[in-house]
């Protein structure tokens, strides 16, 4: 039985609308003058130079061509889309998710691979990239989405399940308004309180 399949019957218009992506959120997340930095000065990352970032889109490369068992097994999955691109103007935020899954509840999941080792703590980039990609699924398929899947990869693989909250939803809305209004004002945000995240950040030269 093949599970693979495609969702290129749905077609968006999103031109009209002024877009960010789950990374964009994801950084913002971080730190919120990521979104100063690159959305409005329009300072480049040069994240391409980075170990991890080319690892990891080594690993999403491989995992299209891989047929995942455990998909059957462990969490009932009875269809699921490869490299899938969702887009809302709703929610104003378009990317593309590692794997749409249709489970045999009848709920639908996102699945995202991490080239990362998992150690019992689910990062909160992470859990909030998940929401994210489940709240454009539940948007655009019309479907509940009730969790999401993270594939830990590095070392011995760990699959980790997310169980969202009605609070989640709420809570990443309240991010991409935030993110909007730095973009729209220009204003200049307060930096992450965790110091330890300026260590690697490629801004941290101009931050002040």
């Amino acid at each position: 039985m093949n599970l693979d399949f495609e969702y290129s019957s749905i077609s968006f218009d999103t031109e009209a609308t002024p877009m960010i992506t789950p990374s964009d959120v994801v950084e913002h997340l971080f730190c919120p003058r990521y979104t100063y930095f690159l959305n409005c000065l329009k300072i480049p990352q040069h994240e391409e130079l980075r170990y991890k970032v080319l690892k990891g889109r080594e690993l999403h490369d491989r995992k299209e061509k891989e047929n995942k068992e455990y998909l059957r097994k462990k969490i009932g999955c009875i269809k699921k889309g490869l490299s899938v691109y969702l887009a809302s103007p709703k929610i104003r935020v378009r990317g593309v998710v590692d794997e749409v899954l249709t489970l045999n509840d009848g709920t639908m999941a996102p699945l995202d691979y991490k080239y990362t080792e998992y150690n019992e703590y689910l990062f909160r980039t992470h859990k909030f990239q998940s929401v994210l990609y489940a709240l454009l699924i539940k948007e655009i398929y019309n479907k509940p989405v009730k969790r999401g899947y993270i594939c830990y990869v590095r070392g011995k693989a760990v699959l980790a399940e997310i169980l969202y909250k009605p609070a989640d939803f709420e809570y990443i809305l309240k991010v991409i308004d935030k993110i909007f209004k730095i973009i729209y004002n220009g204003y200049f945000p307060e930096r992450t309180p965790y110091r330890n995240r300026c260590i690697d950040c490629c801004y941290r030269n101009i931050c002040v």
